[in-house]
């Protein structure tokens, strides 16, 4: 039987797709989260790298302080958004065997 005729290779790029749309409803519900200032600031991702979370402890707020607190909460977040994108490779290449497919998740 040859894998790459018509009827095929239809199918295997069917299921191919079939399985990244559940991969990528599985990475929207997944959750990533990282803190800065030793747990004052957390920040919660998706999977897909969308933030859906901040919490500030109420220590954090400062008035006379607030650039800390936004550098904190950068420092969340961006170490949150890469998580997420470390669980999208990570995911991906288990789908794919390790090869990178141009903008599956970005670039």
């Amino acid at each position: 039987m040859n894998p790459f005729k018509t009827g095929n290779l239809e199918r295997m790029l069917a299921e191919q797709i079939q399985k990244m749309q559940q991969m990528q409803q599985q990475l929207g519900e997944e959750r990533v989260q990282a803190s800065a200032g030793g747990g004052i600031v957390e920040a919660t991702a998706s999977g897909l790298g969308d933030l859906v979370e901040i919490k500030i402890k109420p220590e954090a707020v400062d008035p006379n302080d607030v650039e800390m607190l936004q550098d904190l909460v950068l420092a969340a977040v961006r170490e949150a958004l890469t998580k997420a994108r470390e669980l999208q490779q990570q995911k991906t290449a288990e789908l794919t065997g390790g090869l990178q497919i141009p903008g599956l998740f970005g670039p």
